[in-house]
């Protein structure tokens, strides 16, 4: 019996424009029908997730930040997993010193210190999930896209650490070179093995705190509603998706997914260019496993 969907959003819910398809949305509505929520686990912060959702028409719980932080229905903050500020100082020095562009979020918005960088992180992943795309036309999406997010911007990546008023959640590291750069970075920022490090993207690293994973914040939602892990399905198609993908009775990776995502999960479905998550709710509620 199928009580629970929780899809991630880039490279899954979200095709190669970043927008969430009538198919997928069509799916989502006759899974509900049958009584079945729906819930979306994402890497983003909630102010870049929540107007993708609201421009498909769709309302739901949101885990954020890779199980950072989980907000209800309403947009309330139903939990906060942040880092130390000594794990987040330690490592700052060490992304400092390797000159790569990184941001923070926090228990009070996105920060960045560098509105040039983001929008050309933002324009990369564009071309990256659309090869047709040009740079230029990326580099003007993006900058239309970070409009509608609150994005703050700061000079100074200090204030925040030095702020107790303020939980850092997430750090989020980004490069050209991929993961030969980032990963040999993540083993020296993990030395005490105390972080949660995943990516969910080629360019970039994501670091959180220990207990913030999107399996474990799935488990805890499901135990609130005392929903049995059997009953619910994964959607996810990176590395980040891994601890949702190994807990879940149905769990599918999808056909554009990493090769960790497919071992973890038990089926495929096609990739998110393809209603990839319209399909798999369909299999499920069908029987045609």
């Amino acid at each position: 019996m199928l009580q629970l969907i929780v899809s991630d959003m880039d490279g899954t819910l979200l095709n190669e424009v970043m927008s969430i398809s009538q198919s997928n949305v069509e799916a989502i509505r006759a899974a509900e029908k049958q009584g079945a929520s729906f819930m979306v686990a994402t890497g983003r912060g909630y102010t870049e997730a929540k107007p993708l959702l609201e421009k498909a028409g769709l309302s739901c719980p949101l885990i954020s930040l890779n199980g950072g932080q989980i907000f209800n229905e309403e947009g309330e903050v139903v939990k906060n997993i942040g880092l130390t500020k000594d794990s987040v100082r330690s490592m700052v020095n060490i992304i400092e010193e390797a000159g790569l562009y990184y941001e923070m979020t926090t228990s009070k918005g996105i920060f960045s210190n560098n509105k040039a960088k983001r929008i050309e992180t933002v324009a990369s992943l564009l071309v990256e999930l659309n090869p047709d795309t040009s740079y230029k036309m990326a580099v003007i999406l993006a900058s239309a896209r970070l409009e509608v997010m609150n994005i703050h911007y700061i000079d100074d990546y200090s204030e925040l650490i030095e702020d107790d008023t303020i939980e850092i959640i997430k750090v989020i590291v980004f490069s050209e070179g991929g993961q030969p750069v980032l990963q040999p970075l993540a083993k020296q920022i993990n030395k005490t093995g105390e972080l949660a490090i995943t990516s969910s993207f080629e360019n970039n690293i994501e670091i959180n705190h220990i207990n913030a994973q999107k399996g474990i914040a799935v488990k805890e939602f499901a135990k609130d509603l005392n929903i049995p892990l059997e009953n619910i399905m994964t959607i996810g198609d990176n590395n980040n998706d891994l601890s949702m993908l190994e807990v879940a009775g149905y769990s599918f990776a999808m056909g554009n997914g990493t090769v960790e995502a497919k071992a973890a999960a038990k089926y495929t479905t096609s990739t998110n260019n393809e209603n990839g998550v319209g399909e798999a709710i369909m299999r499920v509620l069908n029987n045609n496993l």
